[in-house]
């Protein structure tokens, strides 16, 4: 269950046509065989890049060399940027493919190629690069990025439909001195008079993404009750999950003492009586897009109210350098249950939510330790969603959850009221997903897309 909202002043971007799984790199070419001469083509080192702030722009260089005996007529040179990167500008010998969309058919995050000609002669032992190197700017929700460079003697989109063209000043290969580093490339391959090497490389931007825990009482109907724990990434950056790097996080749920589970959401796993661990359902766990809320539900039967008694909702305990506000990495709540109690009798505190028939008690921050009034109008934070409903707490900060809508109650124990959170965190909504990045070195996998609109 994932809902999402649209960032304002975000760069407009359509998928122009499906091309499925299309491997853009290694497209026809396959690892080099033992009777195979050795390949002519090498790419050049491409260092990784850190320290870059959203807004900011980086230049990817594009060289490489002809190790060959033999001089090519013509080349191709491919850039691989994930969903966090734009080109700046679209050369008209280039062409773009791919898309932002949350996950593509192989569940992979969104990314880009941009595949230029060249078509002059590359000559035996020569070093070479595009005059202008590849302009990208840094996006407002970039932050564990992914680049990439392959040159190759074929066109690796040969079979694909639906590129966008570029409209800009073409640009040409220029050669460059003997004693330029370059090396013997990085995985090069010659298979049937197809060469290619390519290279990629990690671009890590200064940026932070919040990821937020909330728990809501949705429904109830005798003695069932509906619970949907949130896992919530309030950017502004997308979180993605590389080898080496912090991977997105477990959502552990605990549910209150005298309830029993009928049903529990297909992706969270039980580790106790009443506990379980969820993971978000993008890509299987590699990646969560920023302002998106995934949510984990669950059916319960209240089979004893226990006074005092809370479940609650956490991220897992794991290193994430990128999340500087841990206070809503955790809520507890408490059921609204039949008979007009509660299996709690707190009420909400840290900024606080708001209950009603069908309420939503997200873990707002705000004034620590303020507790939820009941009024006439909705709840509103700093940013995110208004609550309205005929009971709502208004935080001093905090950001406000789902939307909520009741007639009456209030946090803590309630006649008709929801999920009494007593958590300190913020439910924003988000809009999500997620990545693996670009893997250049299998193939990327793309859709071809047409911008309506460029930066």
């Amino acid at each position: 269950m994932l809902r999402t909202v649209a960032s304002p002043g975000r760069p407009l971007r359509r998928t122009a046509a499906a091309i499925g799984a299309v491997t853009l790199i290694a497209l026809a070419a396959v690892p080099a065989s033992a009777d195979e001469s050795r390949p002519g083509l090498v790419v050049g080192p491409l260092p990784p890049v850190s320290g870059v702030e959203p807004g900011g722009s980086v230049v990817i260089p594009g060289t490489f060399a002809n190790r060959g005996a033999a001089a090519y007529d013509k080349v191709f040179l491919s850039y691989q940027f994930s969903r966090g990167l734009i080109n700046q500008e679209l050369p008209s010998n280039c062409i773009l493919l791919g898309s932002d969309a949350a996950t593509t058919e192989e569940g992979q995050p969104g990314g880009f190629s941009m595949v230029c000609e060249f078509d002059q002669t590359v000559k035996a032992g020569g070093i070479y690069a595009p005059e202008k190197g590849l302009s990208l700017k840094v996006l407002d929700y970039a932050m564990y990025e992914q680049t990439g460079v392959t040159v190759s003697n074929y066109d690796p989109a040969e079979y694909v439909e639906g590129a966008e063209p570029g409209t800009g000043p073409a640009v040409k290969l220029v050669e460059l001195p003997p004693t330029t580093p370059v090396g013997d490339g990085n995985s090069p391959s010659s298979q049937d008079g197809r060469d290619r090497d390519y290279i990629t490389t990690p671009l890590n931007v200064v940026n932070t993404a919040d990821l937020q825990v909330a728990a809501r009482q949705t429904s109830r109907v005798g003695k069932t009750v509906t619970l949907e724990a949130d896992f919530i990434n309030a950017g502004p950056a997308w979180v993605a999950y590389e080898e080496l790097r912090p991977v997105v996080s477990r959502v552990l749920v605990k549910l209150p003492a005298g309830t029993s589970v009928t049903k529990a959401y297909n992706h969270c796993d039980k580790t106790g009586a009443l506990s379980y661990s969820c993971h978000p359902t993008s890509a299987g766990f590699t990646f969560v897009r920023e302002n998106t809320t995934e949510s984990f539900p669950f059916t319960l039967r209240v089979d004893k109210v226990i006074p005092g008694g809370k479940g609650s909702v956490a991220l897992e305990t794991k290193s994430r350098p990128y999340d500087k506000n841990k206070k809503n990495d955790t809520t507890t709540f408490t059921l609204d249950v039949p008979g007009g109690g509660s299996t709690g009798g707190g009420g909400s505190t840290g900024g606080g939510g708001s209950t009603g028939d069908t309420s939503t008690s997200g873990s707002s921050t705000g004034g620590d330790g303020s507790t939820s009034s009941t009024g006439g109008s909705g709840s509103t934070g700093g940013s995110g969603a208004t609550s309205t409903g005929g009971s709502a707490s208004t935080g001093g900060s905090g950001t406000g959850g789902a939307t909520t809508t009741g007639s009456s109650g209030t946090s803590g124990s309630t006649a008709n009221g929801a999920l009494a959170d007593t958590g300190s965190g913020s439910a924003l909504p988000l809009a999500g997903t997620a990545a693996a990045v670009l893997a250049a070195g299998a193939g990327t996998v793309l859709l071809a897309r047409r911008r309506a609109a460029r930066i």
